[in-house]
């Protein structure tokens, strides 16, 4: 693997790309006890639409989250329960843009490494284990609607957008989530669950050549194609300035949207993200006046 050294931030990186197109990134911490693995996929709660095997489909608000839900089940029982009982703290989430599953661990960190790679990469449901998991879903997503801070998020998102899936909500609806079937989970884990459209990133006190002869043994030797996704056309101006909602609240909440043009990836996307942070920061932190006041 190519190692990278930061000499300004004293970090070493081991970077990689396996032949069937997943990245993979080793962060060393010699002096780490404990080892760290994320693996994500560019999946979330906005790719709605898509194009597969020619034919573009429309799925159900909410399935990327529900799909990060049932990955956990295995033909043998359940991975949470394996790596928790190999010592290690698991999880997961999913955002509009991405999926990632992780795990922290002190001992056994190649085993539970394997049981990542081997989950994530390998699906299984039954449309009786799909079925059941509506009801903890429907419950979440009803928790979730008396939340404040999650309202006004989705009132902001639901006001900078007119027709873009970043409005969507990540967890669906009780109604949507009714639509899905184990069919649509394995079509959406056989578009974007694939090497080239994941990462694997490592960090800890952890054999980076390992790592990758680990990723290169379990996960598929090649690739699926790209797939096209449809967002939906969206005009430059916001969908409403403002949008309030009265809750039952300690004290009024607020976000505050700033919609621009999209940026390049790479390190175009990563000085806007920065400049936006430090404005961020600037005008709404703990010491500015408006906070104070």
């Amino acid at each position: 693997m190519k190692k990278e050294l930061y000499q300004r931030i004293g970090e070493t990186v081991y970077r990689e790309v396996l032949p069937n197109g997943l990245p993979i990134n080793v962060v060393y911490k010699p002096d780490f006890a404990k080892s760290y693995a994320f693996f994500a996929t560019r999946y979330g709660g906005m790719d709605t639409r898509f194009q597969l095997n020619g034919t573009w489909m429309d799925t159900p608000a909410g399935i990327a989250h529900y799909l990060e839900h049932k990955m956990f089940d295995t033909e043998e029982g359940n991975a949470l329960q394996d790596l928790a009982k190999n010592g290690a703290e698991p999880n997961a989430f999913t955002s509009n843009a991405m999926t990632g599953y992780y795990f922290d661990s002190t001992e056994k960190f190649e085993e539970n490494l394997k049981i990542l790679l081997s989950f994530v990469s390998v699906p299984y449901f039954t449309d009786e284990s799909v079925e059941k998991e509506q009801g903890i879903i429907s419950q979440e997503i009803r928790m979730i609607e008396d939340n404040p801070d999650w309202r006004v998020y989705a009132g902001m998102m639901g006001a900078l957008y007119h027709n873009n899936t970043a409005k969507t909500h990540i967890a669906g609806s009780v109604e949507s989530i009714r639509e899905i079937t184990a069919k649509t989970l394995y079509d959406c884990h056989k578009a974007f669950y694939t090497p080239e459209n994941m990462v694997l990133t490592v960090v800890g006190n952890v054999d980076a050549e390992r790592v990758k002869e680990i990723a290169a043994s379990i996960l598929p030797k090649e690739s699926g194609p790209a797939i096209p996704r449809d967002h939906g056309e969206e005009p430059a101006g916001v969908a409403q300035r403002e949008v309030s909602r009265r809750m039952e609240v300690s004290m009024p909440q607020f976000l505050l949207g700033f919609k621009c043009t999209p940026s390049a990836q790479g390190e175009d996307f990563l000085r806007r993200s920065l400049i936006g942070g430090m404005a961020s920061d600037l005008l709404l932190g703990d010491s500015s006046p408006l906070y104070q006041r």
